[in-house]
């Protein structure tokens, strides 16, 4: 017999025993890194955000869990919901909280339903799911979502959950021995500006590099930290991570990267990273200087460099940006599913989401027209 229990924090399931259900080693989902948005204040009811972790016991053994969230906003998601949100509460309903299944502030593919690997995992991602659909009927909400769903776990979710996709740019590592070797499968206008682009950065004194993050000091994490404040500032945005989380960063050891351009000391412009054993992932960037192509010279380059030399497989850059399509990045699909409690609701927007799916072909149809590799290398 299974038991779904849920929890108001991740430390009150066992660090061992959540990290062994991950089908990999992707960073977003360890125990660690969910306990430490949680303890450094990134995690909190007043921004929107309140563990609601989900745990499947046969007794006392936690055999398959999910990070969980109520949200009381949309803010951090990713999967963007707003006009739902908007469209219910003009009919008189309160369209949070809502329960969201998803990494906080990271839009992040990968494993949401943590079941292990042997034969039972097909069986209890689906109680897993179950648990999340009953849960929102019972508290009385308005919807459950669950955010960039990796393939295999896609079968767990019945014709009630409405399906949503979407596209980000990552890059694939085919074998190549140097970052010279990825350049040559480029189509030649690409390879020119790319080279263009990384002798005006070379040419403008900023001395530039990866760290790990347990060579980094408390004043670089300082520095870091306020780069990417800035950057938040600078659009309008809330900075949600806090200084404590970029403190605590160090701690996680060289699952951690920072590309950075320095003067002497002084950290002039930084990109964040996170790895796994066979992925890089890029989270964020800041700068206190303009200097033309130094965006892309480190949330980029230097990221594929990393991948090249570490013998990665694939480097997800982040959300959004047409821009990584001519620097190497291809269109990959991200997909997201979402339960609507009322059935009228939820007709709606699936009627709404056909429509979105079409769209979205066509998007990526008229993407394939601009793939930036040599045809050889498609």
């Amino acid at each position: 017999m299974l038991a779904a229990r849920f929890h108001p924090a991740i430390a009150a399931l066992p660090a061992a025993t959540w990290d062994a259900l991950r089908p990999g080693a992707n960073p977003f989902v360890s125990h660690a890194f969910l306990h430490t948005l949680e303890r450094t204040g990134c995690i909190r009811p007043d921004w929107g955000w309140q563990p609601h972790h989900l745990g499947l016991y046969e007794g006392e053994r936690l055999v398959a869990a999910a990070p969980l969230y109520l949200k009381g906003n949309s803010h951090g998601e990713f999967v963007f919901d707003w006009s739902w949100a908007s469209a219910w509460e003009r009919a008189g309903g309160d369209y949070y909280p809502k329960l969201l299944n998803a990494v906080p502030y990271s839009p992040v593919p990968g494993p949401r339903l943590l079941a292990g690997t042997d034969e039972r995992a097909p069986r209890l991602r689906q109680a897993l799911v179950e648990a999340i659909r009953a849960e929102t009927d019972r508290l009385g909400l308005s919807s459950a979502h669950v955010n960039f769903l990796p393939d295999a776990e896609l079968e767990a979710f019945g014709d009630e959950w409405l399906a949503r996709s979407d596209v980000q740019f990552h890059w694939h590592n085919r074998g190549y021995g140097d970052f010279d070797q990825f350049l040559a499968a480029l189509k030649p206008r690409k390879r020119k500006n790319i080279r263009q682009e990384r002798a005006r950065v070379h040419a403008c004194g900023l001395a530039t590099g990866m760290r790990g993050g347990s060579s980094l000091d408390a004043d670089a994490w300082r520095q870091i930290y306020a780069l990417y404040a800035a950057t938040f500032d600078a659009k309008g945005n809330h900075a949600a991570l806090t200084p404590a989380f970029f403190d605590a960063l160090g701690g996680m050891g060289d699952a951690v990267q920072v590309a950075c351009a320095v003067d002497g000391e002084r950290i002039e412009a930084m990109a964040l990273f996170l790895q796994s054993d066979t992925t890089l992932y890029g989270r964020y960037w800041g700068a206190r200087v303009d200097v033309p192509g130094l965006h892309f010279e480190l949330c980029y380059y230097r990221g594929i460099e990393h991948a090249i030399a570490r013998g990665l497989t694939r480097f997800e850059p982040g959300a959004q940006g047409e821009h990584k399509l001519a620097r190497g990045f291809v269109p990959v699909s991200t997909h997201s599913r979402h339960y609507l409690a009322h059935p009228q609701f939820r007709r709606a927007v699936r009627e709404a989401l056909i429509h979105e799916a079409q769209a979205m072909d066509e998007y990526v149809a008229e993407l394939a027209t601009h793939a930036p590799y040599a045809e050889a290398c498609r």
